[in-house]
């Protein structure tokens, strides 16, 4: 198997709730959006995120039972991250999201890393970050260059 992922799919309670918050709200375009399924962006090079009705995401992975028929719990251990090229566009985001309807997790900061950073968990529990990482940059062909302070 190749060391990459093109996509980044997240079990979602209330799928309308976030359509609302991510189309609506943050004026993100859908690349395919499957009402009461499933919703999918384009976040990056080659990366797409969806957003899968929980119960249809349950059934996906041919999980019987209770928990099929659950809604998905809040996702947890794990954080998406938007990096921006400055604290003032942190705080821009974090406003947006704020705006939009999402839960201010942690106001934004200057962090540990010698960057700025805060966290929002969007209307489904869905955390991410924004970060502006003075280290830390895409190239061209879409290598990431995890830098030091220093760098």
């Amino acid at each position: 198997m190749e060391q990459k992922a093109h996509f980044v799919t997240v079990a979602t309670s209330d799928l309308d709730e976030a359509r609302e918050f991510y189309v609506t709200g943050l004026g993100w375009l859908p690349t395919l959006d499957v009402p009461g399924e499933i919703i999918f962006f384009q976040v990056g090079h080659g990366l797409m995120l969806g957003l899968f009705d929980a119960r249809k995401f349950a059934a996906d992975l041919n999980v019987s039972g209770s928990a099929a028929t659950a809604s998905a719990p809040n996702p947890s251990g794990f954080t998406l991250s938007h990096n921006v090229d400055s604290p003032a566009a942190v705080d821009k985001v974090m406003a947006d999201a704020a705006t939009a309807g999402a839960t201010i997790l942690k106001t934004a900061q200057p962090a540990d890393f010698g960057g700025y950073h805060g966290h929002f968990a969007d209307p489904n529990g869905a955390v991410w970050e924004v970060a502006h990482n003075p280290a830390w940059r895409v190239e061209d062909d879409g290598t990431v260059v995890l830098g030091t302070p220093n760098d």
